[in-house]
Protein backbone atom coordinates (compact mmCIF):
# COMPACT_ATOMS: atom_id res chain seq x y z
CA UNK A 1 0.00 0.00 0.00
CA UNK A 2 1.39 3.39 -0.96
CA UNK A 3 1.52 5.77 2.07
CA UNK A 4 1.02 8.75 -0.23
CA UNK A 5 -2.37 7.43 -1.32
CA UNK A 6 -3.35 5.60 1.86
CA UNK A 7 -6.22 7.50 3.51
CA UNK A 8 -4.76 6.73 6.94
CA UNK A 9 -1.75 8.93 6.24
CA UNK A 10 -2.81 11.48 3.63
CA UNK A 11 0.17 12.88 1.78
CA UNK A 12 2.57 12.18 4.61
CA UNK A 13 5.02 10.01 2.74
CA UNK A 14 5.76 8.28 6.06
CA UNK A 15 5.33 4.57 6.58
CA UNK A 16 1.96 3.66 8.06
CA UNK A 17 2.08 4.05 11.83
CA UNK A 18 2.69 0.78 13.60
CA UNK A 19 -0.40 -0.85 15.12
CA UNK A 20 0.83 -0.01 18.62
CA UNK A 21 0.35 3.72 17.95
CA UNK A 22 3.97 4.95 17.69
CA UNK A 23 5.23 7.50 20.15
CA UNK A 24 7.83 10.20 19.67
CA UNK A 25 9.69 12.34 22.20
CA UNK A 26 10.52 15.86 21.04
CA UNK A 27 13.21 17.64 23.07
CA UNK A 28 13.86 21.31 22.36
CA UNK A 29 14.13 24.45 24.48
CA UNK A 30 12.41 26.51 21.76
CA UNK A 31 8.60 26.28 22.09
CA UNK A 32 8.04 27.12 18.40
CA UNK A 33 10.28 24.24 17.26
CA UNK A 34 8.60 21.78 19.65
CA UNK A 35 5.19 22.93 18.44
CA UNK A 36 6.10 22.57 14.75
CA UNK A 37 7.52 19.09 15.29
CA UNK A 38 4.52 18.04 17.38
CA UNK A 39 2.01 19.29 14.78
CA UNK A 40 3.75 17.54 11.90
CA UNK A 41 4.23 14.25 13.71
CA UNK A 42 0.70 14.25 15.11
CA UNK A 43 -0.75 14.79 11.62
CA UNK A 44 1.25 11.78 10.50
CA UNK A 45 -0.22 9.48 13.16
CA UNK A 46 2.29 9.81 15.99
CA UNK A 47 1.59 10.35 19.67
CA UNK A 48 4.03 13.02 20.80
CA UNK A 49 5.51 13.77 24.20
CA UNK A 50 7.64 16.85 24.76
CA UNK A 51 10.55 17.85 26.97
CA UNK A 52 11.85 21.41 27.30
CA UNK A 53 15.45 20.39 27.91
CA UNK A 54 17.81 17.44 28.25
CA UNK A 55 17.25 17.00 31.98
CA UNK A 56 13.47 16.76 31.58
CA UNK A 57 14.01 14.30 28.72
CA UNK A 58 16.32 12.12 30.80
CA UNK A 59 13.64 11.97 33.51
CA UNK A 60 11.37 10.43 30.86
CA UNK A 61 13.98 8.26 29.16
CA UNK A 62 15.72 6.98 32.29
CA UNK A 63 13.17 7.30 35.11
CA UNK A 64 14.33 6.91 38.71
CA UNK A 65 11.41 4.56 39.39
CA UNK A 66 9.13 2.50 37.25
CA UNK A 67 9.60 1.19 33.75
CA UNK A 68 11.22 3.29 31.07
CA UNK A 69 8.98 4.01 28.08
CA UNK A 70 9.97 2.71 24.67
CA UNK A 71 9.91 5.62 22.26
CA UNK A 72 9.78 4.81 18.56
CA UNK A 73 11.43 8.13 17.72
CA UNK A 74 13.38 10.80 19.61
CA UNK A 75 14.13 14.21 18.12
CA UNK A 76 16.55 16.19 20.28
CA UNK A 77 18.00 19.67 19.95
CA UNK A 78 21.79 19.63 20.15
CA UNK A 79 22.24 22.97 21.93
CA UNK A 80 20.14 23.48 25.04
CA UNK A 81 20.88 25.05 28.41
CA UNK A 82 21.64 22.60 31.19
CA UNK A 83 21.88 19.17 29.60
CA UNK A 84 22.78 19.33 25.90
CA UNK A 85 21.82 16.88 23.20
CA UNK A 86 25.39 15.55 23.23
CA UNK A 87 25.16 14.89 26.98
CA UNK A 88 21.80 13.20 26.53
CA UNK A 89 23.33 11.05 23.80
CA UNK A 90 26.12 9.95 26.14
CA UNK A 91 23.67 8.99 28.91
CA UNK A 92 21.59 6.98 26.46
CA UNK A 93 24.73 5.32 25.13
CA UNK A 94 25.60 4.21 28.66
CA UNK A 95 22.13 3.32 29.96
CA UNK A 96 19.74 2.73 27.02
CA UNK A 97 21.89 2.22 23.90
CA UNK A 98 19.05 0.65 21.88
CA UNK A 99 17.34 4.07 21.77
CA UNK A 100 20.28 5.62 19.89
CA UNK A 101 19.12 4.10 16.61
CA UNK A 102 15.84 6.02 17.06
CA UNK A 103 17.51 9.38 17.77
CA UNK A 104 17.56 12.36 15.42
CA UNK A 105 19.57 15.41 16.44
CA UNK A 106 18.14 18.79 15.46
CA UNK A 107 20.50 21.74 15.21
CA UNK A 108 21.10 25.03 13.48
CA UNK A 109 24.84 24.61 13.99
CA UNK A 110 26.79 21.88 12.27
CA UNK A 111 29.82 24.03 11.53
CA UNK A 112 31.16 24.74 15.03
CA UNK A 113 33.92 22.40 16.11
CA UNK A 114 31.82 20.87 18.92
CA UNK A 115 28.77 20.22 16.77
CA UNK A 116 30.76 18.93 13.79
CA UNK A 117 32.77 16.63 16.06
CA UNK A 118 29.59 15.25 17.65
CA UNK A 119 27.96 14.55 14.28
CA UNK A 120 31.14 12.95 12.92
CA UNK A 121 31.77 10.86 16.06
CA UNK A 122 28.23 9.57 16.53
CA UNK A 123 26.96 9.39 12.93
CA UNK A 124 23.61 10.52 14.34
CA UNK A 125 21.06 11.59 11.74
CA UNK A 126 20.82 15.39 11.74
CA UNK A 127 17.78 17.58 11.12
CA UNK A 128 19.25 20.92 10.07
CA UNK A 129 17.32 23.95 11.40
CA UNK A 130 15.50 25.62 9.83
CA UNK A 131 13.98 22.59 8.17
CA UNK A 132 11.30 21.83 5.61
CA UNK A 133 8.57 19.38 6.58
CA UNK A 134 9.59 17.18 3.66
CA UNK A 135 13.11 16.94 5.14
CA UNK A 136 11.69 16.01 8.54
CA UNK A 137 9.43 13.35 7.05
CA UNK A 138 12.23 11.87 4.97
CA UNK A 139 14.57 11.66 7.94
CA UNK A 140 11.86 10.21 10.21
CA UNK A 141 11.09 7.57 7.57
CA UNK A 142 14.75 6.64 7.29
CA UNK A 143 15.22 6.34 11.07
CA UNK A 144 11.99 4.37 11.63
CA UNK A 145 12.79 1.95 8.82
CA UNK A 146 16.33 1.39 10.14
CA UNK A 147 15.25 0.90 13.77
Amino acid sequence: MNPRTDPRSPGSGLPDPAPHNPIALVIDDEPAIRSALRRCLTRDGWRVEEATDGRAALDKLIPATGPAPNYDLIICDLRMPGCTGAELHERLKAERPALLRRLIVATGDTVSDDAADFVRRTACPVLQKPFELSELRSLVRRVVEAA
